[in-house]
């Protein structure tokens, strides 16, 4: 008798919370739609928003209740809302409190080590079915299919009193298999004969089950085999049901709210959670950029290319020497910096090509460089690149979707090494994806349990990085000869134009002797931790990443005059690149050019595209058009973008002369073959 009023206490605090929080005017909508509905229910379902913290500090018993035993709240909202549709009479065809389904949907759980659900620790302090906070990464999904949310079952004793009425309820609750739900021996409370289901009041619902790795297990993409078949890796089963349905993605982050279950799994005990709100991570972006960045940008405000130079010129210092590859760097900041936020489903993304003849020095750079961002992922040609198809290891019979290398570097940098170790039927794909940002799957339905087969289309957010050798080992004899710089014949031509940048890297053989560089690595294996250069203590790798964090999320707007100068150069070089054969510009040029000219802009900070990015941006371009199809009216040298060695402020000076005579060029290259055709930039 004690406990009663404390019950009666609870219910009341319940129902004020939910009058205030809105929730009792959804209830009352809810059950108006099941009481016009025809179909007749044996279990009527209602979600019902909670705010942990202001149920709490409306009753501290009662938000204990939701946080720790989350069933045992249920019941009092159950009871709430049977006293509700009794006494207003919502529902005409309602029968008993046991046909009510509750589920409690937090909006999100205090941010305490307590709430963190850690395999390490499972299962000694996750025996009693409580919330718990994950944070991680879709690794796989399954497709949607059915469970049963809800079932009505008569006794098989026809003079039994419980063979009809809705004495036996049975409702899925959190963790439960679908048998729990479901079976064929469940057995009368009065006269021991066996329940059958009445089938006409079996209520459905939506599931999937998706793997979620944890967000720490993201740094073993950088350094490690992506092969996720084959490494052990700890990763939680999320069942996901109903409303929360198609709202988690391949590849993207998530906070997932829900109840671990621990259970069998064949021959191993594996965790499994409960689903009951989820939340896309949003990554967290810094304020400013580091105190030496800020300084050098102020110093070099009177020009727009002296600051992107410096940092092209100083950049991945710590594994390759001072001022080596220069243009190449620049490209790498560049598609660092048109990376996007994880929560975008969109972005601007900038490929990367590079023909070197050392692939030491370029694959030691690239692997540096996709650390600088959280999602940078290193593709080897044993693994799948987008997604492949597989059964269900848990016996479900079902079809499971697992994320390839592409899709785990969603929002970031895939990383594909030596281009032509891939073989032609995944170059094909790539450039596929590469033009139209999406890969599909096919799931044959007869082969996983379903009447129908399943085509899914799944979006591809990074940028793809890639390099291959200009003195490849085999050598093919060919009979036609290259027109451009570089033989090109191993690469197809779409594939290389679906790439944004394209760079030829072989100054080192020019400007660099072999000895500077195997003096460099000398350095490096004796003193590790130490600086070479004054400028690699300086500016550390810290301080490019969290200046590449803060310039990736800078919103720039482009100006007319560069939109003009963009189109301009696109319509005069598709008149001098045009023969009988038709014209060799690529139709994604202007994609490209807009997104190279936005990127310079980020990483110079600014927050409009001038023409003096825009030219950046037509040099970079017009080199791998030259590269490809040979030199045009509008001549561009190996050596635009940086003519001169950069080692003090007079080089610097003679740096932005040389590119502002360029800059010249491109106004009277544009003046002679792109004149009267701005009208017609917008069909083009």
């Amino acid at each position: 008798m004690n406990g009663a009023p404390s019950v009666c206490c609870l219910r009341e605090a319940a129902l004020v919370y939910m009058d205030r929080s809105g929730g009792l005017q959804k209830f009352t909508e809810d059950c108006k739609r099941y009481n016009e509905s025809k179909h007749s229910y044996a279990v009527y379902r209602f979600v019902i928003s909670i705010n942990p913290t202001d149920i709490t500090e409306l009753d501290a018993t009662l938000g204990n209740y939701i946080l720790h035993e989350p069933l045992r709240a249920a019941q009092i909202f159950q009871s709430v809302c049977d006293t509700a549709i009794r006494t207003l009479s919502l529902i005409e065809s309602y029968h008993k409190e046991s046909q009510i389904n509750v589920v409690l949907r937090l909006t999100h759980l205090p941010d305490l080590h307590a709430y963190h659900l850690n395999l390490h620790e499972y299962p000694m302090n996750y025996k009693s079915q409580r919330f718990y906070m994950i944070k991680g990464v879709v690794i796989a999904m399954s497709p949607v299919t059915k469970y049963t949310q809800g079932a009505r079952f008569l006794c098989s004793e026809k003079n039994c009193p419980f063979s009809e009425g809705f004495r036996y309820i049975r409702v899925h609750v959190p963790g439960a298999t679908e048998s729990a739900t479901i079976r064929t021996d469940f057995v009368c409370d009065l006269c021991a004969s066996l329940l059958r289901e009445d089938m006409k009041y079996r209520v459905l619902g939506e599931t999937q089950v998706v793997d979620l790795l944890d967000s720490k297990a993201l740094q073993i993409f950088q350094r490690h085999s992506t092969n996720i078949r084959h490494c052990q890796l700890k990763c939680y089963a999320v069942f996901v049901r109903d409303e929360l349905i198609n709202k988690m993605k391949i590849g993207a982050r998530y906070r997932v709210v829900g109840i671990p279950v621990c259970g069998p799994n064949g021959p191993h005990i594996s965790v499994c959670i409960e689903a009951n709100n989820i939340h896309q991570y949003i990554e967290e972006s810094p304020s400013t950029i580091s105190k030496s960045f800020q300084t050098l940008h102020s110093a070099t405000m009177s020009s727009p290319w002296i600051f992107t130079g410096i940092l092209a010129n100083m950049f991945a210092s710590q594994v390759i020497p001072l001022g080596v590859h220069n243009t190449l760097k620049l490209c790498i900041l560049l598609s660092l910096v048109q990376t996007c936020k994880e929560e975008k489903d969109n972005g601007s993304f900038l490929d990367l090509l590079v023909v070197t003849s050392d692939t030491l020095i370029v694959d030691r750079l690239m692997r540096y460089s996709i650390c600088l961002v959280p999602r940078g992922v290193q593709h080897y040609t044993s693994n799948d690149l987008f997604a492949t198809v597989i059964k269900d290891i848990r016996g479900t019979g079902t079809a499971t979707i697992q994320a390839g290398s592409a899709l785990m570097a969603n929002g970031g940098i895939c990383f594909m090494g030596d281009l032509s170790l891939h073989k032609k039927d995944k170059l094909d794909h790539l450039q596929s994806v590469l033009e139209s940002r999406s890969t599909s799957v096919f799931i044959p339905g007869k082969k996983y349990g379903e009447d129908v087969n399943h085509q899914i289309c799944i979006p591809v957010q990074c940028s793809f990085w890639s390099y291959m050798d200009s003195y490849p080992k085999k050598h093919v004899h060919r009979d036609t000869t290259f027109i451009g710089q570089v033989d090109l014949s191993v690469v197809p031509s779409n594939l290389l134009d679906a790439f944004g940048m394209f760079i030829y890297c072989n100054e080192i053989l020019h400007n660099q002797p072999p000895l500077f560089l195997v003096h460099h690595n000398l350095q490096r294996a004796v003193n590790p931790e130490t600086y070479i250069y004054p400028s690699s203590e300086l500016y550390t790798t810290q301080d490019y990443e969290k200046l590449i964090a803060f310039a990736k999320n800078i919103q720039v707007n482009i100006s007319k005059k560069s939109v003009t100068l963009i189109h301009g150069y696109y319509l005069a070089s598709r008149r001098v690149r045009t023969d009988t054969h038709g014209s060799t510009m690529p139709t994604s040029a202007l994609r490209h050019l807009i997104s190279m000219s936005e990127a310079h802009a980020k990483l110079s900070l600014r927050r409009e595209v001038l023409e003096e990015d825009v030219l950046v941006a037509v040099l970079l371009f017009e080199l791998s058009l030259t590269l490809k199809h040979g030199s045009s009216a509008f001549y561009v040298s190996p050596s635009a973008l940086f003519p001169v060695e950069l080692y003090d402020e007079s080089s610097l000076h003679q740096r932005d002369l040389y590119l502002r005579e360029t800059y010249q060029q491109l106004l009277q290259f544009v003046f002679t073959y792109g004149h009267g055709t701005t009208a017609s930039a917008s069909e083009e």
